[in-house]
């Protein structure tokens, strides 16, 4: 089990511990629903230092990025972020990621944690165009700082505007007393906020500095019910190697402007139309929908499983998502989900679930 520079800390705080994706990892602090929803109304603090750092560069980074993610990097401008998706050669996802282009010819991939070695690998395999590439994973610490009142609760630890970072902008800048941190306008939670790239010999510094700027600690199990709140796909849930991001709601992100893995079968899909969705929906009667749960139709038939379920803190509700056949995918349509014995009726809805 690998530790963050900061899981020592994270115990100390009395932070209930689990292991998670290899990492030991806070998952609650004072509760669930208390972390929730300090985020939706005030600030909190999340330690995702087990998230995995790509440094792609030289002059064929672009060719490598372009030809191995669905989205358009060729858009991106030195400050800017853009959210993508790592395809098979099957149809699949390999994983979600975000890239930053920090200079020109430099970019820094950011990938989940679980799949760190998984995509390192199949960046590599093709790589035949001599991109430079180091995995930062291990040096680096993430720090998410979520909430409306981020940008107030942080704006004495830089020298830079805050407020002047729009979404999915970032700048490297003073954070904290350290210089050269990336001060990115991102985050998972549908809140607003910043999240911060450090090495790790300095993120105990920024943790300190940010907690007493008054940002509470965040686990992850409230990040997760945040980003259900949001619709935000999870991978390994929601997204997997044999789902599609035409499929998964994230034609978006999939740019037919040039060819890269499986951009064919994409097009195809899109075109014609694909067999299953991926679906929003709320529970119309009490109970909390859980992963694996089945989707069943007025019948009783099986229709499709839940990929991603809670109980919302914000709308009191249970809700969420889960791939159905294109016939159920449509807003208002009505489907049940089989919780132990009884099929709970529950409505498609729109996303995000929590309008803020």
């Amino acid at each position: 089990m690998k530790n963050t520079a900061l899981s020592a800390t994270h115990e100390a705080l009395g932070a209930k511990m689990v292991p998670f994706a290899g990492y030991n990892m806070p998952v609650q602090y004072d509760g669930v629903t208390i972390e929730h929803e300090t985020v939706r109304k005030s600030v909190g603090v999340f330690d995702v230092s087990h998230m995995g750092e790509f440094l792609i560069e030289g002059p064929n980074a672009l060719a490598l990025i372009q030809k191995t993610c669905t989205n358009d990097a060729s858009k991106l401008t030195i400050g800017k972020a853009q959210y993508s998706c790592m395809p098979n050669d099957d149809g699949g996802i390999i994983d979600d990621l975000i890239i930053y282009k920090l200079k020109e010819e430099q970019y820094l991939a950011v990938v989940n944690a679980s799949n760190i070695e998984k995509d390192w690998n199949w960046l590599q395999s093709k790589n035949d165009v001599g991109a430079e590439m180091k995995d930062l994973s291990e040096d680096y610490s993430l720090l998410a700082i979520q909430g409306p009142e981020a940008v107030n609760a942080m704006q004495s630890l830089s020298s830079h505007d805050l407020a002047e970072i729009s979404f999915y902008n970032f700048i490297v800048g003073d954070f904290a007393g350290i210089e050269h941190v990336i001060i990115s306008a991102t985050g998972y939670t549908g809140s607003g906020g910043f999240e911060i790239y450090c090495k790790n010999t300095e993120v105990k510094q920024v943790w300190d500095a940010v907690t007493k700027a008054g940002a509470k600690p965040i686990g992850l199990a409230a990040r997760d019910t945040l980003r259900l709140e949001m619709g935000y796909c999870l991978y390994g849930n929601d997204i997997n190697d044999t789902t599609s991001p035409i499929e998964a709601g994230l034609g978006w992100i999939t740019k037919f402007t040039k060819d890269f893995s499986s951009s064919e079968i994409f097009k195809d899909q899109k075109e014609k139309g694909v067999d299953k969705k991926l679906v929003a929906f709320e529970l119309d009667e009490r109970g909390i929908p859980r992963q694996d749960y089945d989707i069943v139709d007025g019948k009783g038939h099986k229709i499709g499983v839940v990929t991603s379920g809670t109980m919302s803190p914000s709308l009191g509700k249970g809700i969420g998502l889960g791939y159905v056949p294109t016939i159920f995918a449509k807003a208002n349509s009505k489907i049940n989900i089989q919780i132990r014995k009884k099929a709970i009726p529950a409505t498609v809805v729109k996303l995000p679930f929590y309008k803020g």
